[in-house]
């Protein structure tokens, strides 16, 4: 083990392999992409009675390039700033950088290459939509960079989550519904709340988790500024408004949907008393993790299913 700057200055290193590759887009966290827009595609198909399913096979995949970008760029320069070690109870896979003699630069060039393909994707959606889904996407890429890099990136700061939620789970499907509705509105925002709640403690768990290492790395995130107590405090209920969301508009907007809340709740049930008695610690992030997006799938796709009814 060393840090970034001794490992750097060993020169040319191992090749990024497909393997290193697909790990450095952490296909573990693709439920970040994948739910908000198929939350979109149901609202879609539910009140337009149509869905294009080549469009969203499409626009599933400019958001996964999106969202491994983000994984990439994050990686990157927590490594390059020294920010991640072995120390950090991470999977060697979920850390390529650290475990992997690869030139970070190689890094930095598979993150840009995500964003442009997800872009050359995207024009032929603008050609067919127009240019508000290019509006939204401008302000999501600067996210994505800013997100990481810069002088103060968002994710040392303490509106981390609420910007990931925001981007990934709010914009997405903002954009996704006009794409394959054919109509703009900012009720499909409104209708994304779930998934806005849901992609935002994804981060929260690892920035929860991350307190001590953070505070290290002079990182400010809302965890950090909480502490451990609080943080989860908040963590639950916003577990609990995440849950209560989905009930409240589908009783509201889409009442036949009424009949899939009670294995919406059977389903995620145990996995929310599973992160609810979760300490959120160092020791513990890797399972949090794996609960969190589970719980993110289970949540999703039930929402969806109510959507669809």
């Amino acid at each position: 083990m060393g840090s970034a700057s001794s490992q750097s200055s060993r020169g040319a290193r191992t090749p990024l392999s497909p393997r290193l590759a697909i790990q450095l887009a952490a296909p573990h966290t693709w439920p970040a992409a994948i739910m908000p827009v198929l939350v979109a595609a149901s609202c879609a198909l539910a009140v337009t009675g149509y869905l294009d399913t080549a469009m969203t096979w499409l626009l599933l995949l400019i958001c996964i390039l999106m969202q491994s970008s983000v994984n990439t760029f994050n990686d990157y320069f927590d490594f390059v700033k020294g920010t991640d070690t072995a120390d950090d109870n991470v999977e060697a896979s979920d850390s390529v950088l650290v475990y992997n003699d690869v030139n970070p630069k190689s890094a930095l060039v598979l993150a840009i290459g995500f964003l442009v393909i997800a872009f050359a994707l995207g024009i032929y959606v603008i050609m067919q939509a127009g240019f508000i889904p290019l509006v939204i996407a401008l302000v999501g890429a600067v996210i994505v960079v800013a997100y990481s890099g810069g002088k103060t990136p968002i994710s040392y700061l303490p509106i981390g989550e609420a910007v990931s939620g925001l981007v990934m789970g709010g914009l997405i499907p903002l954009a996704c519904y006009h794409v394959l509705s054919g109509s703009f509105t900012f009720l499909a925002l409104l209708w994304a709340l779930p998934t806005i709640v849901g992609v935002g403690l994804i981060m929260m768990t690892n920035n929860t988790c991350d307190i001590e290492k953070d505070l290290a790395a002079q990182r400010r995130t809302l965890p950090c500024l909480l502490r451990r107590d609080k943080a989860r405090k908040l963590y639950h209920g916003l577990m609990a408004t995440w849950v209560l969301a989905i009930a409240i508009i589908i009783a509201i907007w889409f009442p036949r949907g009424v009949v899939v809340l009670p294995f919406l709740v059977l389903a995620s049930y145990p996995l929310i008393m599973g992160l609810w008695k979760n300490p959120l610690a160092p020791a513990t992030r890797i399972g949090a993790m794996g609960q969190i997006c589970a719980l993110n799938v289970a949540l999703g796709a039930l929402y969806a299913a109510a959507l669809l009814v």
